[in-house]
């Protein structure tokens, strides 16, 4: 089983490579890293690499819109591409399950995005240190540590979720359309919505206590907890902060969880796909 999975993968990466995504995609991290990072404080009338704890939470911020988006357009297709080319009754002649073949997409495009963001981040990262002599230390090192492994889980989430739209969907422009949805959903209005109804009711002790679980149903703001609850107030992080309140995540629970939004999304999809019609 696991050989025909990376033999699937295999071939995901190699054509992702050669229509140049990898490249693509670790410029386009890289660029706006130290774009962000660089002129993140220019709304005040300064430019330059400010604090490693601004910094972070700027990268995470980017990080957040960014990554979901450049997961879903890569794998959005996986299976509903190979249906409207064609090529999917044939992949299936092969000695090859629809687990098989639903794991070695998600494989391939998870093992590109996650080069992608090691070493476009890492590069900006990198530069950003030789500018910057605070992050040359432990804590900014593990600090880094932190956001670089956080952010390949969040693209492993949304490739996941990436393959169980391309399942569900029909045709590829159903996929591409369901993609944005939710694209649109979890980065965009997840949070605008729990906020006006913790602003609109007013806030009682129940739902103070209640809101910070509620941050959990969405991948994103589990990656922003792992990397802003530590950051205090030099990360400008006030607006999602002031859900999450003064509750303490678990690193356990708060990795945990990022990893079950990989892990549930892809199970769907491989169960979804064995009882779909080709």
């Amino acid at each position: 089983m696991m050989a025909n999975v990376l033999t699937v993968a295999r071939r995901e990466l190699r054509d992702d490579f050669r229509n140049h995504w990898a490249l693509a995609i670790t410029g386009v991290f890289a660029t706006l890293a130290l774009a962000i990072a660089y002129f993140g404080a220019v709304t005040v009338g300064r430019v330059g690499f400010t604090s490693f704890d601004a910094t972070i939470a700027s990268l995470v911020t980017l990080a957040a819109f960014v990554i979901p988006l450049i997961a879903l357009l890569v794998a959005y297709d996986a299976i509903v591409g190979e249906r409207d080319r064609g090529t999917l009754p044939l992949l299936l002649s092969y000695p090859l399950s629809r687990l098989e073949l639903v794991a070695g997409k998600f494989l391939g495009h998870g093992a590109l995005l996650a080069f992608a963001t090691l070493l476009g981040f890492g590069f900006a990262l990198g530069v950003i240190g030789a500018a910057a002599p605070e992050i040359r230390t432990l804590a900014a090192l593990r600090d880094i540590a932190t956001f670089m492994i956080s952010a390949a889980l969040l693209g492993a989430s949304f490739v996941a979720l990436a393959c169980l739209i391309s399942v569900a969907a029909r045709e590829k422009a159903q996929a591409a359309g369901l993609a944005l949805l939710v694209w649109l959903t979890l980065v965009i209005l997840f949070d605008l919505v729990l906020l006006a109804a913790l602003v609109l009711s007013g806030g009682n002790a129940t739902e103070q206590a209640l809101y910070p679980w509620l941050l959990l149903l969405n991948p994103i703001d589990v990656f922003r907890l792992i990397n802003l609850t530590g950051l205090g107030d030099h990360g400008g992080n006030d607006f999602f902060m002031a859900m999450a309140g003064a509750h303490v995540y678990s690193p356990a629970v708060l990795y945990g969880t990022l990893l079950a939004w990989t892990l549930l999304p892809l199970a769907a999809a491989a169960a979804l796909f064995t009882k779909t019609e080709i």
